[in-house]
């Protein structure tokens, strides 16, 4: 399905399933149809499964919308007590459509929870007490986190999910990955197709070193490589440290969270000849003057203090300090201040989530999770900027249950894509 069939579909109204691979603009769409809500003042809650997640797309988790936090269920005298919070009243009233990004990681028990929630405010028996629920994600990617040691279900598995009258948009178009060799081995990941050829081809990556004066970003699958490799590397220059703190203005539990969550850290500390990755979005007009997962190295400060990075591009930008918030339609909850940079030695494949990478250096010799391997090469942009340092038999690996899943999926979209122009579930609030 093209991003223009299922913004119609989104649209006219209908409970969304937004899937496909890596870089099919679900994020994007995702945006696009929240911009357009907005400005018809249909009031939209934007939310994600992780607080990463959230980050990107100016939300908040889903947990603290629904005011669930880190509850696996609610007895209805707790649902009861629930009611009585004003803020929570105030916010379902004024909500139309419930949006809820990176939904493969998020349980199926918990979004059982959260229709139970949205019914109770809502006084209405539908599904999530007939708003408009708009999901977004990809099953292939990482799964659901396990609660208490125990394998958590997938989301489709919940109770709700058969009476959702889900149209389901499978995006197939192709934004991040232009060159046919990358595709073809994300593809070959996909339909469990993993042949000695794609093999190879990804062996001929081993230990490539890259031609850019700009070292690629390193990924991996643990924290403690991560951390380890970026302060040594930090500690190896010599020059003048400039260290950068978070400012937070709003709601204390808020802004504690978008600091949690923000790929930011607390204190930013840079040296001249540091690495440095762009963890947020931005545009001038129709320029783009970077984007989530832009690499670089600081070379100079300007008179402000504020460090000017030089691109792999060749291009040098000042970088000044921007914000992430938590909106509540127009109103602002929490917003934090941070130079939207953190150190590009290394980062986990988890947190490059959602990035365009141009070029990086993967590790996945210590892959331990369904998706970890696809999520990580999904990044790039190309197979030449792919210089991978090693990749066991995990990492080839998607979970066998979702390639069953998956072909189901494709058929509704085919079905839902058929019927464009079925406005037969109207939602309160649209035109």
């Amino acid at each position: 399905m093209t991003q223009k069939e299922a913004l119609k579909i989104l649209e006219d109204g209908h409970n969304v399933l937004l899937t496909g691979p890596a870089g099919s603009g679900k994020t994007f769409l995702l945006n696009k149809y929240v911009a357009s809500l907005k400005r018809k003042k249909i009031g939209v809650a934007v939310t994600a499964s992780t607080g990463i997640a959230a980050t990107h797309i100016n939300g908040r988790t889903i947990h603290s919308w629904a005011g669930i936090g880190i509850k696996d269920s609610l007895s209805s005298a707790e649902l009861k007590v629930l009611t009585k919070r004003s803020y929570l009243k105030k916010q379902f009233e004024k909500t139309s459509v419930l949006v809820i990004d990176e939904v493969s990681m998020l349980q199926a028990h918990r979004l059982d929870l959260i229709n139970s929630v949205c019914q109770t405010f809502k006084k209405n028996n539908l599904a999530f007490g007939g708003m408009q629920l708009v999901m977004s994600g990809d099953f292939f990617q990482l799964p659901p986190i396990s609660t208490n040691g125990n394998e958590s279900d997938f989301v489709f598995k919940a109770n709700i999910w058969a009476e959702m009258d889900l149209r389901v948009c499978y995006l197939d178009e192709q934004h991040r990955q232009s060159d046919e060799k990358m595709t073809t081995i994300l593809n070959s990941f996909r339909k469990d197709a993993v042949s000695q050829e794609i093999i190879e081809l990804l062996a001929s990556r081993l230990n490539k070193k890259s031609a850019n004066k700009i070292s690629p970003i390193r990924l991996f699958a643990h924290n403690s490589d991560v951390d380890a490799i970026n302060k040594a590397e930090l500690n190896k220059i010599s020059a003048k440290e400039f260290s950068y703190r978070m400012s937070g203005e709003g709601e204390k539990k808020l802004v504690e969270t978008l600091k949690k969550n923000c790929l930011a850290p607390e204190c930013l500390t840079l040296k001249k000849g540091a690495l440095v990755m762009f963890v947020k979005n931005k545009f001038n007009e129709d320029k783009i003057i970077y984007v989530n997962g832009t690499s670089g190295e600081v070379v100079d400060f300007d008179e402000n203090n504020y460090p000017v990075v030089r691109l792999r591009s060749g291009e040098e930008i000042s970088v000044f300090p921007d914000s992430w918030t938590i909106d509540d339609e127009d109103i602002v909850l929490a917003k934090i201040n941070q130079i939207p940079l953190r150190l590009a030695w290394a980062i986990t494949v988890h947190k490059s989530q959602g990035m365009t990478l141009e070029a990086a250096e993967i590790d996945l010799s210590r892959s331990f999770a369904y998706g970890m391997g696809y999520v990580a090469l999904s990044r790039l942009t190309s197979l030449e900027g792919l210089y991978l340092l090693g990749i066991n038999e995990m990492a080839y690996k998607l979970d066998p249950e979702i390639f069953s899943y998956d072909k189901e999926l494709l058929s509704l979209s085919e079905y839902a894509r058929n019927d464009i122009g079925n406005k037969k579930r109207k939602q309160a609030g649209f035109l």
